[in-house]
């Protein structure tokens, strides 16, 4: 029960005001007569104004509130580093074990694992939703046990509308040792051939290096190790070799007892792009498709097309010099000696030997391919007859040997079962149907194949399309010159653009279109795995986590040559796949999260607010679970060895009981009499 003691004035505050004024102005002007019943109506008008007050006895049944208390505990991932995690668990339990001898308190334990969008700590995010439901005057006060590392923290804490004591409890060894590699800048594209600039930084705290050695990987492939200076800038020049995403690893060498090593790695992805693509069309002869070839890579910006025509008929011996039969000289030795290795494809449409090239120029094009350079024939009747170009140096390269047979009847390309796994001709447009969904052709150049694989055949299986990998080069030999007939629409046409793309960019080596690929991504917090095979079967991937442990990944296929399998990860960071033979990086979230980035503890971060609104700051690993104290709102909240929980006195009104002070009756009675027995002494 409570008591108080509360006024219900029976009329307006104005009037009794009014009636205060005029009481004192009478009373003074008695008593300056020196009236004898002065003090007599002096305590009249003091009753009357406070009966005309009201005052009453208020008795209060009141049920106490809880205060409310938030216990925070960070669960992110530089948590787990060291024995952080164990601290944080043994603080629970003896905060628990505290909490039990005070029980008119109500107790939120709060455990996130949230990351922000830069792979940092989102400790207040879960904080700010847990207060959502808690009226501000109840709060008590809030505990975070972390080691310091938080990413979303606000600038204040009435902000949230909080303003009861706010306490830092670290976990981790403020003096720990830790190396880190930070990149400072890395372009997101360049050209591919050309070079680009990295700038990078290995920053080292709780020890001193005079030098780091720091390994630079391009795609799984060891690049170069420089020794870098620790906490100064360093700069290195990478070139991009293809187009596409080219993944750049920085991994610095660990210190023996650091925190963790997972941001000493660090990776930057670039996706290359292609300046121009120099290609040069060599036409043995005019005919129908040599327009159709020219005019697929005319339309192509990016294409820069060098192309020559032989004009001269194979049927014309009138003895005029090689040097007269073209329009314009033939730059042979410019084109095939000289500057060859500038051609990223060389395309040889229905050419024959005639003397325009020597042979020594065509060996030069089988060295070229060796060396990495593309090459894609097109053949036509000459192919099959002593002129073959398969009777020169190109016979080196060259998948399949002509038989001398041309095949002249209606027939629609086919893609064979290997052609339904490699990527060129795997879903292209058409091929799936049965029989295929595109033109015919009318002539088939017979030959035989000697390498590489058959992606496309004709009549009773006769090699097509054949593509083959010369030593560091590629080669794709087309069996054919009516594929021009699928661009002008014969017969319902075909695809040929999308398979002249897909062959210029299998033969300049693009990674998307390799035969034999790993790849991964992320999405929504699974990492997804995609092999690509020309096998019928591939063995599980490992994928190791940026924690380092890893896991064993079954790929299940759905269609040929493709695998997928999929795999959840509460992890962010690096995650390396391999099959044994391939390897693919990918990160799930940033690539370098910033949760990493700097893993020592601190309370550097959290220090304003604590300071704001009066907490404290204790480190778990040198001063233990403080003692939790109740404390009144104006005392202080936190001393050492102790944290104070702020009691507000909150409560609910159940009953309420009023008892007048003055009965009306009785105070107008005995006010009438004192006033009577004024003027009694007045009249003596």
């Amino acid at each position: 029960m409570n008591w108080d003691l509360v006024t219900t004035p029976l009329l307006d505050s104005e009037w009794l005001l009014l009636l205060a004024v005029l009481s004192g102005i009478l009373i003074s002007y008695a008593a300056w007569q020196r009236a004898p019943g002065t003090p007599y109506r002096a305590l009249v008008m003091a009753g009357l104004l406070t009966l005309l007050l009201n005052p009453t006895l208020r008795e209060e049944e009141r049920e106490p509130i809880e205060d409310i208390a938030v216990i925070l505990m960070d669960r992110s991932d530089s948590m787990d580093l060291g024995v952080r995690t164990e601290i944080g668990e043994q603080t629970i339990a003896n905060i628990k074990a505290q909490l039990t001898r005070q029980p008119a308190l109500d107790v939120r334990f709060v455990e996130t694992d949230e990351m922000a969008n830069d792979g940092g700590t989102a400790l207040f995010a879960a904080l700010e939703r847990t207060l959502a439901d808690i009226p501000r005057e109840r709060l008590a006060g809030i505990l975070a046990i972390t080691d310091g590392q938080v990413h979303d923290a606000p600038e204040n804490l009435a902000s949230l509308g909080v303003d009861a004591p706010f306490h830092l409890l670290i976990t981790g060894d403020e003096n720990a040792v830790d190396r880190k590699l930070v990149v400072d800048k890395a372009p997101r594209f360049g050209i591919v051939g050309e070079e680009i600039e990295l700038k990078f930084r290995v920053l080292e705290e709780g020890t001193k290096s005079t030098s780091v050695p720091v390994q630079i990987l391009r795609d799984g492939t060891l690049l170069t190790t420089i020794n870098a200076k620790p906490n100064e800038e360093q700069k290195v020049t990478l070139t991009l070799t293809h187009g596409g995403k080219s993944i750049f690893e920085l991994s610095a060498a660990t210190i023996p007892g650091e925190l963790t090593d997972q941001n000493n790695n660090a990776m930057q992805i670039v996706t290359g792009i292609r300046d121009r693509l120099r290609v040069l069309l060599v036409s043995g002869e005019p005919h129908a498709g040599e327009r159709t070839w020219r005019n697929l890579l005319k339309a192509d910006p990016a294409v820069d097309l060098v192309h020559f025509t032989i004009l001269r008929p194979p049927e014309k011996q009138d003895g005029t010099p090689i040097t007269e039969l073209s329009l314009i000289a033939f730059p042979t030795r410019e084109l095939f000696s000289t500057k060859l290795d500038e051609f990223d494809l060389v395309i040889f449409d229905r050419y024959r030997r005639r003397g325009v090239l020597p042979i020594a120029y065509l060996n030069n094009v089988a060295r070229y391919v060796e060396a990495g350079g593309a090459v894609l024939a097109a053949a036509g009747p000459a192919f099959a007859t002593p002129f073959s170009i398969y009777r020169t140096p190109l016979s080196t390269i060259l998948p399949a040997s002509p038989t001398g047979q041309i095949l002249e009847q209606g027939f629609r390309p086919t893609i064979t079962n290997e052609g339904r796994r490699h990527p060129v001709t795997a879903d292209l447009p058409g091929g799936n149907a049965t029989p295929p969904d595109w033109g015919r052709w009318f002539r088939l150049i017979e030959a035989t194949q000697t390498n590489g694989r058959r992606v496309m055949e004709g009549p009773e299986g006769r090699p097509l399309l054949v593509l083959n990998t010369v030593g560091d080069g590629r080669v794709a030999q087309l069996l054919s010159d009516h594929a021009w007939l699928w661009t002008r629409g014969f017969d319902g046409g075909g695809p040929q653009g999308e398979l002249l793309r897909r062959l210029a960019h299998w033969l300049m080596k693009e990674p998307d279109l390799d035969e034999e690929r790993l790849h991964a991504d992320a999405e929504n917090g699974r990492l997804l795995v995609e092999r690509v095979t020309m096998n019928e079967a591939t063995p599980p991937v490992t994928v190791t986590l940026p924690s380092g442990r890893t896991e064993t990944l079954t790929l299940e296929e759905r269609a040929p040559g493709r695998f997928y399998g999929s795999l959840e990860s509460d992890e962010l960071g690096l995650h390396q796949v391999t099959d044994g033979a391939l390897r693919a990086i990918t990160a799930l979230g940033p690539a370098n999260p910033r949760e990493f980035k700097d893993v020592r503890a601190t309370a550097s971060q959290l220090q304003p607010l604590v300071t704001e609104t009066g907490g404290g700051i204790f480190w778990l690993d040198k001063d233990g679970t403080p003692a939790l104290r109740p404390v009144r709102p104006e005392r202080d909240a936190a001393g050492k060895g102790w944290a104070g929980l702020r009691q507000n006195g909150g409560y609910v009104l159940k009953a309420v009981k009023d008892v007048p002070l003055l009965p009306h009756l009785l105070a107008l009675i005995g006010l009438l009499g004192l006033l009577l027995w004024g003027w009694r002494r007045e009249g003596r």
